[in-house]
Parts: C-alpha cells; structure tokens; sequence
C-alpha cells in the first residue's frame, strides 16, 4: 500500500505502534490518540505520522480531516472499573462517531477482541467466527467483553449505513517488540511472579507477532467489504501459555511457576482458515516470533510492567 492517506486510532498502543510505523513509510499516516502518557506523542511523529490529538467518544474530533482513504481503529478502552455505561461510550459510541466522521473511506479495519465469543470451558477448544458470542467477563476488565461486542454491532450498522468497506478483526494474543502478553508473562517471571492461569494445562491461544499484523492489516483493508466481513485475527498456529513461557523462561534461565486458580482468562485457540485465505501465511512463526521479542527484552520495561500491574505506576 502506497500513496494513501491512513487514519490509526489508539496511535501511541503497543499494537497501534508498530502499525504506525509500517504504513509511514509509504502512506501519509495521521495519528489519533489522547496522548495521555508523557512521551506519547513525540512517540508517534518519530514512526513517522502526523499527531492528532482527540476524544473519540467526545465526538470533538479537533478539525480531524475527513478525506482518509483508509482507517485503522485499533483504540480501545479497558479499565479494571465496572462502569459499563462509561465503557460503553468509549469503545461503541466512539466507533460510530469515528465511522460517520470516515464514511467515505475505500476501508475501515475495526480492531476487536478475542473476549467477544462466549467462554468455552474445553481448553483445546478452537473457535471459529460463527461460534455463539457472550459477556466472556475477562477478569482484567470486566467491561471490556460486553462493550467491545457492542462496537462490533455498531461498526457492522455504520458499514451498512454509509457502504463503508469494513473488515472487524477479533485480536487473539498480539505481541513483539513493543510488548503484549508474554512480554507481561516474561515481566513477572524474570521479577520472581508465578504465571496464574486457569483451571489446568494447557492455556491455549493463537498468538500473532506485530509484524504479521502490519501485513494483515494492509491485506484487510484491501479486502472489506459491506456488509462487514469478521475475522479471526490470530496466528497460524495454536500453541499454550505454558509452552511460551517455558520457552521464554529457557532463554533467560528461569522456570516458570505455573499456578492455577477457579477463575482467569480462559483459552481462546483460533480456527485461522479465514484469515489465511484474506491474508496468506504468517511469516513469523510463535518459535521465532517469541526469540524475536526475547532478544529486544529490557528488564527495566519488565520492572515498569510490574509496578503498573501491582498499582505502582
């Protein structure tokens, strides 16, 4: 993809990022975001994009340009809290604000979760798209499930709407250099954590390295359609928690200490069929994608990890 000019919301994310980054070397690539955290925004424009401050959920976009040829929807809010009238606004509200604001782009990519499908209590159990979705209640965010189905109703109304091209891509375990869940894994184990999981072995998901998403992303947009067209966005292969942590924990000279609770995220392993065909293969296998993220480890960031986890920063 070349020569367009690309909206990514959420910019200063750890998937938004790296996306940033890709599609600024070729595109006018303009960043939306808060930019909450100090650092944020210096952040964006060194990727290479243009910083947009704003609100989504406020609907006070700041003179945000409304000629996109593509849009990347990646942010998202996920809070501990049990407002779900708060939660609410900004992931589904926002969503349709930011759709009747783009409705004339060639493509929109709305970034969803895993959450959405109704928990399944086989942990080898392989979700596919069809499969019944329900409030999954993840334990880190309560909101989070419940209110990101709704942003994908509201984006599947707005696509049909305005015949806005949209792709809904449901994120399995995203991770890279720039962090995600083993990167979390790997922060509690170098600083002494157990790694809690639920119920028993194996925790399976399908995880996806940041830059295979960069490509699929590009690849989705290409390829939305209306009405909109779900997807499983994941990796091609299933693997379990435990199996990336061992390997993780083999590269720094630390045995992870598995502990298993009643409650916790349950498995979320992907039937990928779908997305291969919308994107071709994965070039980076979970082996590879986890030495990749292993060898830019920072033990400094693990520590930070930490202290947020914890409620220290």
């Amino acid at each position: 993809m070349e020569g367009q000019k690309i909206l990514i919301t959420g910019t200063a994310g750890q998937i938004a990022l790296p996306m940033t980054r890709h599609f600024a070397l070729n595109n006018e690539v303009w960043g939306l975001a808060r930019f909450s955290q100090p650092g944020s925004k210096e952040q964006v424009e060194e990727a290479g994009a243009i910083p947009h401050k704003a609100d989504l959920a406020s609907g006070e976009l700041n003179g945000l340009p409304d000629d996109f040829d593509y849009v990347i929807h990646m942010a998202a809010f996920m809070a501990a809290t049990p407002d779900y009238d708060f939660a609410l606004t900004q992931n589904a509200e926002a969503t349709g604000l930011l759709m009747a604001h783009c409705r004339n782009a060639k493509g929109f990519l709305h970034a969803s979760t895993a959450a959405a499908y109704k928990n399944n209590t086989d942990h080898t159990y392989v979700y596919a798209e069809g499969d019944p979705l329900g409030d999954s209640e993840q334990p880190y965010s309560e909101t989070y499930g419940v209110t990101k189905m709704a942003a994908e109703a509201v984006a599947r109304t707005m696509c049909r709407l305005y015949d806005l091209p949209t792709v809904i891509g449901r994120i399995n375990v995203a991770y890279g250099q720039n962090g995600g869940l083993p990167a979390i894994l790997l922060a509690m184990m170098t600083n002494g954590m157990p790694v809690p999981l639920k119920d028993s072995e194996p925790n399976m998901f399908s995880p996806v390295h940041e830059i295979d998403m960069c490509a699929h992303a590009e690849a989705f947009l290409e390829g939305a359609t209306v009405p909109a067209t779900i997807v499983n966005w994941g990796g091609d292969e299933n693997v379990s928690i435990e199996d990336m942590c061992r390997r993780m924990g083999a590269q720094v000279g630390v045995e992870p200490d598995f502990q298993y609770f009643p409650v916790g995220t349950h498995s979320r392993a992907y039937d990928s069929a779908k997305r291969i065909a919308m994107t071709e293969e994965c070039t980076m296998s979970w082996q590879d994608g986890i030495d990749d993220m292993v060898a830019a480890w920072d033990p400094e960031q693990g520590a930070r990890m930490i202290a947020r986890l914890m409620g220290e920063g």
